[in-house]
């Protein structure tokens, strides 16, 4: 046993230490594979426990997800029936709209039927008038021919603008502020005279119009027609101007201006658009053109000015009266602060009554609790008493 076998570093190994060294490290390699092999077991025990609660947890969960099948089948179910509930409401619904849809379309037919036998009734009432129009139309077309043939003839012509004057001038002013055919003191006639307010000058208006010189020139289908009816037209209108002035304007018996009516606008703005110097000339002699709607704009400045001048006259009574009413609101005035001091002195009453009704109420709770040590108040002789200490 004590046999050398080999030295380590020096150290000499005998059998017995090589045996006792190979023993303990037997030991050793079988206390490592005791561990080890525990270990192996606890991991082993371990994992089984692992898997043997999810195995529990699988089969928890199987559990729940066949309570949830389970519940989902009969949630399926009820819906499946509601469904069908449902479904019924809608077909039956639909039924019903279906057969008030189908009523309607009836009765929106027959409407419609009977809607459409009015229009072709009205229809043909309406084509009955259009054969009365056309019909007047044609009346029309041959009062308009006379018209024109009327128009045509000077003193026909005359007339038509002399009426138009006269309805204008009629409908717009008093009778005393307007005469027709008034004479001047030289013996001229004038178709129409207004008097303006505080003027004895009356302003004067002719209604005579040359229409011949404008037909020629709105007809004329040439330049040289044409440029002879400016001429014609010029002159026509030029001495009519003259006359005018000649004739009507009197100096201390007239206005200083005369107007010239002409009884159609489009001749009036033919006249304007075409011949400015013609509208000069007439300016240079104090003879102003006018149409309708001008001569009712003068109409309308006379009337006001005419509204004025009776507003002046009645300027003084306007002043008495304005005093009256001055004097009349003094007295309201008046009236109304002895009301109001009225007023007051009822206030005054009405604040002590209440004043001697809390007393009472006090004097009455003291009866109601017996109490009695206190003196007893004094009150006012009654409403006179009152209103004396009020005052």
């Amino acid at each position: 046993m004590d046999q050398l076998l080999f030295a380590v570093a020096g150290h000499p190994v005998t059998l017995a230490e090589l045996l006792a060294g190979a023993g303990a490290l037997a030991l050793l390699l079988l206390v490592a594979v005791l561990v080890a092999g525990a270990r192996q077991a606890r991991a082993r025990a371990l994992e089984a426990e692992e898997q043997a609660r999810r195995a529990e947890e699988l089969e928890d969960r199987l559990i729940e997800l066949t309570r949830s099948q389970s519940e989902m089948a009969g949630r399926v179910q009820s819906m499946t029936e509601i469904l069908a509930h449902r479904q019924g409401e809608l077909a039956r619904a639909v039924a019903e709209r279906l057969d008030a849809t189908s009523y309607r379309i009836g009765e929106s037919l027959a409407r419609a039927n009977e809607a459409t036998h009015e229009n072709l009734m009205r229809l043909n009432e309406r084509l009955a008038l259009v054969d009365q129009a056309r019909a007047s139309l044609g009346e029309l077309s041959g009062q308009v021919m006379g018209l024109r043939a009327t128009l045509a003839n000077k003193q026909a012509r005359g007339a038509f603008g002399e009426g138009r004057l006269q309805a204008i001038i009629a409908d717009a002013l008093p009778r005393e502020s307007f005469a027709f055919q008034h004479t001047l003191a030289n013996g001229r006639r004038a178709d129409c005279a207004i008097f303006l307010p505080g003027d004895r000058r009356p302003l004067l208006v002719d209604s005579k119009f040359p229409l011949e010189a404008i037909t020629a020139f709105r007809e004329s289908a040439s330049p040289e027609a044409r440029k002879q009816a400016e001429t014609r037209l010029k002159q026509d209108v030029g001495k009519h101007i003259g006359d005018i002035a000649e004739r009507y304007l009197v100096a201390g018996e007239t206005q200083d201006v005369a107007l010239m009516f002409v009884p159609s606008e489009s001749v009036y703005a033919d006249l304007h658009e075409h011949f400015d110097d013609v509208i000069q000339r007439a300016f240079r002699a104090r003879v102003v053109l006018v149409s309708p709607s001008l001569l009712m704009l003068a109409v309308q400045v006379v009337q006001a000015i005419a509204k004025d001048a009776r507003m002046r006259e009645q300027a003084d009574r306007i002043r008495a009266e304005c005093g009256a009413l001055v004097e009349d609101v003094k007295r309201l005035r008046e009236r109304v602060g002895n009301l109001a001091k009225h007023f007051g002195r009822m206030g005054d009453d009405v604040a002590q009554t209440l004043t001697s009704a809390d007393k009472i109420a006090r004097r009455g709770g003291r009866i109601a609790q017996l109490e009695f040590s206190e003196p007893p108040e004094t009150e006012d002789a009654g409403p006179a008493g009152l209103r004396g200490a009020a005052e």
